[in-house]
């Protein structure tokens, strides 16, 4: 069936999402447990995905968390150094498409202003025909709704969106609703169903 849209994922796909590699890192691998295991911090950043003010969310977390406030607050001032590098055999293929005129959207668990942060460190992020950020919506993956609004936006037939998540509820969501989905493990994966796909051709996907 011919695709009329690539719909990206971003953390994962894009750019890498991994801040306990980014604790250990600062604070080292036994306190980063400490903190993971005292503070819900994946649970704060949906919050901030579903909506909340970044960093007003995160200070009512350190606030309720004294003995880590200065940690917690880690996750707004370094928030890019979270969520780095950017993952460049994706971000070659998010072009190729566009060079090849595919219409390329964005549909991610992302709040309002640290993606604006994202944008600011990493231009590709404005390069997107559309972008569906969860907390501009109001709505998280993998709840079915916040792919009816994309399908309502763009006024694609599922069945005729390709979707690249690294997340298989994610994944599951949208091949729920009809739409074609690659669940991401990696840039030359993602190439593969490209090609195979006939979006683009090998020489585009090097």
């Amino acid at each position: 069936m011919t695709i009329d849209a690539v719909v990206f994922d971003i953390g994962n796909v894009l750019i890498e999402w991994n801040p306990e590699r980014y604790y250990d890192r600062v604070i080292g691998p036994e306190r980063r447990r400490a903190l993971f295991s005292q503070v819900d911090l994946h649970g704060m950043n949906e919050a901030v995905d579903r909506g909340g003010d970044f960093r007003e969310t995160i200070q009512a977390t350190a606030d309720g968390h004294p003995a880590w406030r200065e940690e917690i607050m880690l996750w707004h001032d370094d928030w890019i150094e979270l969520a780095s590098p950017e993952i460049p055999g994706s971000v070659r293929l998010l072009r190729a498409l566009r060079a090849r005129g595919v219409p390329v959207y964005a549909l991610t668990n992302f709040g309002v202003r640290n993606f604006e942060y994202a944008q600011e460190t990493y231009s590709f992020l404005t390069e997107f025909d559309r972008l569906y950020v969860s907390g501009r919506l109001g709505i998280t993956k993998p709840d079915p709704a916040i792919y009816a609004r994309l399908e309502a936006d763009c006024g694609a037939a599922p069945g005729r969106l390709l979707f690249a998540d690294d997340r298989a509820d994610n994944i599951a969501a949208a091949k729920a609703r009809g739409w074609q989905g690659h669940l991401f493990d990696g840039p030359d994966g993602w190439a593969h169903t490209l090609v195979r796909t006939g979006l683009l051709t090998k020489e585009d996907a090097k």
